[in-house]
């Protein structure tokens, strides 16, 4: 027999598996009546001792049983999953309507009918309900271990691609405790009607749809690690427009790795990108960290993390781990130790904000290569009471603590990581790191033999603090998703992306330059969040979106590069140089930052008036809406 062939004329009546299960149950009342008769009567009598309205009373009794079926929603009951609950109903059912068709034989006086017919119908009736269902729950597992060896219900998967790695992600997964491969969709023409690894292509992408409804898929999976951008995200709209969970296989990269093919995964930030990854200048990366000792600040948040990661590949002497958190140091350090062991590392506790201490450090490893990742950047956070003197200490005296640190040890490159919130910034967090790009110009004019530079970029999909874990969590929780605006856009790109590109600023980059990364269209936030949602099989109306107003200091749109600023281009297309003017930088910097964060605490509106000072862009941030209706 051909249980692919029967499970796919099955899964065909899904879609009218309510109509279809009330008429299979209203014949198995008919022959229950019958048989009742059978029973009572016997074969000789069976059909001539009965009155002649018996089929009028039949056509009463059917009425009954629809009206009972219908209200304790038998006909929604999935067979597969038939158990004792599913029994209960049918007797409750059986018992309701033949109790009202013997009731109403009764009052009309149709003596004809007799009453054993009536009393056992109903319990024929449930005999056979409950045995037809049993019956279809035996062939359907029988019928899925025969298909994928397993009688447990089955994920069944809809592959959007039908190319190499769909083709081994068959061969991983078909068998696979819970999986079940029903189709491939492609639009390739001469693969539409061939079957891969035995299993048939469907027919188009844009017929997902069509095909998840008609085949009972449950999971859509789009195996398409080597496509464009462009055509990954085309199926990315198309999948979640169906309504299902989506996974993917790994990425190009990923499969690089190590991953294989069958570890298929939720979709990711990266995913959601549309748009190519930057190509960055690899050998020259390797010939600026190969060999060397590289020191990264603040190396296990999001960024220093991935910077650890990125710079281990390129094998440098040591690696100097300097973090103040303890958890986030023990965390990289692990990592570090398992997929790099011939990598020396060291791992120091240390604040950027003690001088003596990144002196000291300095002193005894001697690092050549420096990325200075530690800063704090939660606008909202930054912009509470108390919080603006920690974080001008912290992103801009940190920055200048560590710039004279590594130029009087004789460092050769310093790289500092900025942000676009330091263009013409309207909150303390953005306007401390334009403060902090100032003092990489200050240190530039000094004449040290060390080169620094700065690198800006968006906002980091999935780093600490973003909004992807945000979404992630209040999706998982069953909503709402708050969003500040409704009109709020930022620019995006991916942590590995982002710590390319502070590599590439640390090759190529010259003293006083701050690179920029071209990073395509701004992605509206709403937006992203309404994928987010498709992407996990809900709706939008399921999971609800909240408008919250904008917070304290939040720009609608951010800017990668101030009015003021020159751009040049460098040989990658899309990375630039925004060289900061001379004039911008007072001269009395070093001043300035010693009366600015030392001595005591200044109030949030000192700091602010400080600041404004030396980021003389630094503008007040936008009122938030009066309100912001929910959707």
């Amino acid at each position: 027999m051909n249980w692919q062939h029967l499970d796919t004329q099955l899964t065909r009546l899904r879609p009218r598996r309510e109509p279809v299960a009330l008429v299979l149950d209203l014949i198995v009342v008919a022959i229950a009546w019958h048989a009742t008769y059978l029973f009572r009567l016997g074969f000789e009598r069976w059909f001539s001792a009965r009155p002649g309205y018996d089929g009028w009373v039949l056509v009463g009794v059917l009425v009954a049983y629809t009206a009972a079926l219908l209200a304790l929603q038998v006909p929604k009951g999935m067979w597969r999953f038939s158990g004792f609950g599913e029994v209960k109903r049918l007797a409750l059912a059986c018992g309701t309507a033949g109790l009202l068709a013997a009731v109403a034989v009764l009052m009309a006086h149709l003596h004809g009918i007799p009453r054993a017919v009536l009393a056992l119908h109903p319990l024929f009736t449930l005999m056979l309900l409950a045995m037809m269902r049993m019956g279809y729950r035996m062939l359907y597992e029988h019928m899925r271990s025969r298909i994928s060896g397993s009688a447990q219900e089955q994920r069944r998967a809809l592959v959007l691609g039908a190319g190499d790695a769909g083709r081994l992600l068959v061969a991983g997964l078909q068998h696979s405790q819970g999986w079940v491969i029903v189709g491939f969709v492609d639009d390739a023409k001469h693969k539409l009607g061939a079957r891969v690894a035995g299993v048939p292509v469907l027919g188009r992408i844009e017929q997902s749809a069509e095909f998840a409804s008609l085949h009972g898929i449950t999971h859509l999976i789009i195996a398409m690690p080597g496509a464009s951008v462009a055509e990954r995200r085309r199926a990315l709209d198309i999948a979640g427009k169906v309504g299902l969970p989506v996974l993917t296989v790994p990425s190009s990269e990923e499969l690089l790795s190590g991953r294989s093919v069958n570890q298929v995964r939720d979709i990711e930030p990266e995913d959601l990108l549309g748009r190519e990854p930057v190509e960055l200048d690899e050998g020259g990366i390797s010939e600026c960290l190969n060999g060397k000792v590289v020191l990264i600040t603040g190396a296990g948040g999001s960024i220093g993390s991935e910077l650890c990661r990125q710079v281990a590949r390129y094998g440098p002497a040591k690696i100097v781990l300097y973090e103040l958190s303890e958890f986030n140091l023990y965390t990289i350090e692990q990592e570090l130790g398992e997929k790099f062991p011939h990598i020396p590392l060291a791992r120091l506790i240390g604040d950027v904000k003690d001088l003596e201490h990144l002196r000291h450090v300095f002193g005894k490893y001697k690092p050549q290569i420096v990325f200075h990742a530690a800063a704090y950047k939660h606008v909202p956070l930054m912009e509470e009471d108390d919080n603006a003197w920690a974080c001008l200490r912290n992103n801009t005296l940190g920055t200048y603590n560590t710039c004279q640190a590594a130029a009087e040890h004789g460092a050769e490159r310093f790289v500092l990581i900025s942000t676009d919130k330091a263009v013409n910034p309207t909150n303390v967090m953005g306007a401390t790191k334009r403060a902090a790009e100032l003092v990489i110009s200050h240190m530039a004019g000094q004449g040290h033999a060390t080169k620094f530079m700065a690198v800006r970029f968006g906002n980091v999909l999935g780093s600490s603090g973003s909004v992807i874990p945000k979404f992630k969590e209040q999706i998982a929780k069953g909503g709402p998703v708050t969003v500040t605006h409704p009109e709020i856009i930022r620019y995006f790109m991916t942590i590995p992306e982002a710590a390319r590109l502070v590599l590439q600023a640390g090759a190529i980059g010259e003293s006083g330059q701050v690179l920029v990364l071209d990073m395509g269209d701004p992605v509206k936030i709403v937006d992203l969040a309404k994928t987010m949602i498709q992407m996990t099989g809900r709706s939008e109306q399921e999971i609800g979106i909240r408008f919250t107003g904008l917070r304290p200091g939040e720009k609608l749109y951010e800017e990668l590069l101030a009015d003021s600023d020159m751009t040049v281009p460098t040989a990658f297309s899309r990375v630039h140089i925004a060289q900061l003017g001379q004039d911008d930088v007072p001269t009395d910097l070093p001043t300035w930052l010693a009366q600015g964060t030392s001595g005591d605490r200044l109030s949030d509106g000192e700091v602010r008036g400080r600041l404004r000072l030396v980021v003389r862009e630094m503008r007040a941030g936008p009122s938030p809406p009066e309100c912001c209706s929910a959707r």
